[in-house]
């Protein structure tokens, strides 16, 4: 038997699920298979390959029964809050709305002598790489739009949600995708890297660590394969003087804490203004103290535990060196906390940007908040990040809103809201939170290539 990868359960760190990874020769296959069947995929009329798509997500809408508690296993989301489907449904529909218009050809001009236009063709083969935090809604991200596209798509997910592939895979050949053109496999990482070194994909999305997005463009390097990325994230709240207080706390703090702080865009840092400030820690406490960590297979569970106990472990040591540091910790250790996997939701203040909390990324239950006394402030503070995926800016003043975000260096600015992925607006990000574009309009571009015609018209 080879390398095997195996689900640990946050719930009791239990073995959940395993699977055998598949030989080098067997990747490549897989492939060669998918190179072969693109060209007859992409020859497919667009609305039949929609319809296929469309067919595949409502029968993973169809297995929610079963997906809620088996993500509970596997990453520690509460089933309370019902899985992703709502999202996964959401970004899908969008992207098949829109794709009749977001890939029609480019009328650059005719006349008597020439016809010039630009078409979107598919890459080829696509490979998505996902991560475990939303496996649904980020996988759908590019495998709905590459396959719409007429892209052929390999998925490798993340051992930590082990069957989220499968069971997507299942439910989309059961709708009647060819196995070919939407393949799941289990790789390790020496096969993965050998097979983006060797060519075997057209193009590469990523979603994970930084270290892993370098190691993608290190494997790519040369190949001229392209490679888009979606890394780490520092996102920042900001809440000005005439905003809606208790809109805000009750969203940042949620955007916060939510799948226990495990969130792309998650908010990791808050900055109140002054004559808002202790009202609004007042109000961020007393709504952490209500939270329930717990089992989340319980329905009274509002925090599960953290995916891992490596991850909770490292949310714990950013929380001891600041408090070592002299920020103070509002919420007392929960009984429920266990030192592993079960972490106690954490507000800090007293916090600065000397400590690992306010700079590197936590991806747990902890938000630091500190005091500005002007958007100037403010401003240096969000960008004082080697991040920039989302900005939280909270006011009643639109053009104050847009001032400010064009100020931010991030890749999503948001308006009284946080921690929401719009399919119609492109999610990307700047910084070390890496390069590319899903979703929306660009998210097809991103997915296709441009090809020019310039056709000159025999006249005479």
């Amino acid at each position: 038997m080879g390398q095997m990868l195996k689900c640990i359960s946050p719930i009791d760190g239990s073995v959940f699920a395993e699977r055998e990874v598949v030989s080098r020769e067997a990747a490549f296959e897989a492939a060669r298979q998918a190179k072969a069947a693109q060209s007859g995929w992409a020859a497919r009329p667009l609305q039949e390959r929609i319809d296929l798509v469309m067919a595949g997500v409502a029968a993973v809408g169809a297995m929610n029964d079963e997906i809620v508690p088996e993500l509970a296993h596997m990453m520690g989301r509460p089933v309370r809050y019902g899985g992703e489907f709502g999202g996964f449904n959401e970004r899908a529909s969008h992207m098949a709305e829109i794709a009749e218009t977001a890939l029609a050809d480019i009328a650059v001009g005719e006349d008597a002598s020439f016809k010039r236009y630009i078409k979107r063709i598919p890459h080829g083969v696509v490979f998505v790489v996902a991560p475990w935090n939303y496996p649904y809604m980020t996988a759908i991200n590019t495998v709905a739009p590459a396959l719409i596209a007429g892209n052929t798509v390999i998925l490798k997910h993340a051992t930590q949600t082990l069957l989220v592939g499968e069971r997507m895979a299942r439910a989309f050949h059961a709708a009647g995708v060819p196995e070919d053109v939407f393949q799941n496999i289990f790789l390790s990482h020496d096969v993965t890297n050998d097979l983006i070194a060797g060519n075997a994909f057209d193009f590469v999305n990523f979603t994970g660590s930084v270290g892993g997005g370098q190691a993608m463009e290190r494997a790519a390097a040369g190949t001229f394969t392209g490679v888009g990325t979606e890394l780490g994230g520092k996102d920042p709240g900001y809440v000005m003087e005439d905003a809606d207080l208790d809109a805000a706390v009750d969203t940042l703090i949620d955007g916060a804490m939510f799948n226990a702080g495990q969130c792309c865009c998650g908010i990791e840092r808050i900055y109140v203004h002054e004559s808002l400030y202790d009202d609004f820690v007042a109000k961020a406490v007393e709504i952490v103290k209500g939270y329930k960590l717990g089992n989340p297979l319980d329905t009274a569970t509002t925090i599960g535990p953290m995916a891992n106990v490596r991850f909770a472990n490292e949310v714990r040591a950013q929380i001891a060196e600041a408090v070592a540091a002299g920020a103070v910790a509002h919420i007392e250790t929960l009984a429920e906390d266990d030192g592993g996997a079960y972490l106690t939701p954490q507000i800090l203040t007293g916090v600065t940007h000397d400590m690992r909390v306010m700079r590197d990324e936590s991806f747990g239950p902890v938000v630091g908040i500190m005091k500005v006394s002007s958007d100037g402030e403010a401003i240096a503070l969000m960008n004082d990040s080697e991040f920039g995926l989302t900005a939280s800016l909270w006011t009643r003043d639109l053009d104050r809103a847009a001032r400010v975000g064009d100020q931010v260096e991030t890749g999503t600015v948001f308006m009284n809201r946080a921690d929401y992925l719009d399919p119609g607006l492109c999610w990307t990000g700047c910084k070390n939170t890496g390069r590319g574009g899903g979703l929306s309009v660009i998210g097809y571009h991103n997915l296709t290539r441009p090809k020019s015609y310039h056709l000159k018209k025999v006249t005479g």
